[in-house]
């Protein structure tokens, strides 16, 4: 680990002075520490990419995939992960190179996706690969008004005084 410890809530963490604001968040942390560990483990600079937040709730993932044909690049999504693989078809070209500066290798590009990202389409246009991505947030997560009681009113109805009528 570096020199900042990503163990839960420890004396070393990062969130030792938040620990007190927030609750249930443990397991967040957890999840946190291990796909840290994971991502660093083998951090690829190939391709390049961007991650663009378009809206409140909408982001976009630019990677350059110059070279890549549409059917060379698979979008991949699993256990809050999203999977781009490239494979490139073409057969290396021998000699004539004096200077070799374009990478044409084949890459595999990790991205941790929240729960309540979705991607909703993708696009390859000028050796640009776009992924659009959504948060949707659930009904039950939304902002909501809470009512409070109060203790000291009587929750029983109040006795409602019998009128005669004069209709008789």
């Amino acid at each position: 680990m570096t020199a900042l410890q990503l163990t839960p809530f420890g004396a070393n963490s990062i969130f030792k002075d938040l620990d007190k604001f927030f609750v249930g968040f443990d397991d967040q942390v957890n999840r946190m520490a291990k796909l840290h560990d994971e991502v660093t483990k083998n951090i690829p600079n190939y391709p390049p990419y961007n991650i663009k937040k378009t809206d409140d709730n909408t982001y976009v993932i630019e990677l350059a995939v110059a070279g890549f044909a549409k059917q060379d690049i698979e979008i991949e999504l699993a256990d809050n992960k999203m999977l781009i693989r490239g494979n490139t078809q073409t057969a290396e070209e021998e000699g004539n190179f004096l200077f070799k500066g374009i990478a044409a290798r084949n890459f595999t590009r990790t991205f941790a996706l929240d729960d309540q990202i979705e991607v909703k389409d993708a696009e390859v246009l000028n050796g640009m690969l776009r992924v659009f991505l959504e948060r949707i947030i659930p009904d039950h997560k939304k902002p909501r008004k809470v009512e409070i009681k109060d203790k000291n009113t009587k929750s029983k109805k109040q006795p409602e005084l019998l009128v005669e009528s004069q209709d008789c």
